[in-house]
């Protein structure tokens, strides 16, 4: 098996481009293997980031109507608290499990009065 390309950051050759950089140009790594990698230096070693072809790469599958679905269901479940069962209008975060309001309830005016 032949080793990778290695190049420094901001050094590769034009031609190469990161799932990210494929991304914003509406493309995708296409079934292709890793063509080389970038390699920044640290001190408890290097980051390394993995490069693909760019003529190689495939255009990005459209959305169907099916995953259009099946996302807002889900982001609708991120939504919806699980203790009160209301859309709070927000992703509930998951540090919480639950709606703020649920969370952090108000004391009532019988417990102020006392």
């Amino acid at each position: 098996m032949a080793a990778l390309p290695v190049y420094r950051w901001h050094l590769a050759p034009d031609g190469y481009a990161t799932r990210r950089q494929l991304r914003a140009r509406n493309l995708r790594p296409g079934g292709q293997g890793v063509a080389a990698q970038l390699e920044r230096p640290r001190r408890r070693g290097p980051l390394v980031a993995y490069l693909y072809r760019v003529d190689l790469a495939k255009p990005v599958r459209p959305m169907t109507p099916a995953k259009w679905a099946a996302l807002a269901k889900a982001n609708t479940a991120r939504r919806t608290c699980p203790h009160c069962r209301r859309d709070a209008g927000y992703v509930i975060p998951p540090s919480l499990g639950m709606c703020v309001p649920c969370a952090y309830p108000e004391p009532s005016d019988a417990l102020r009065s006392a």
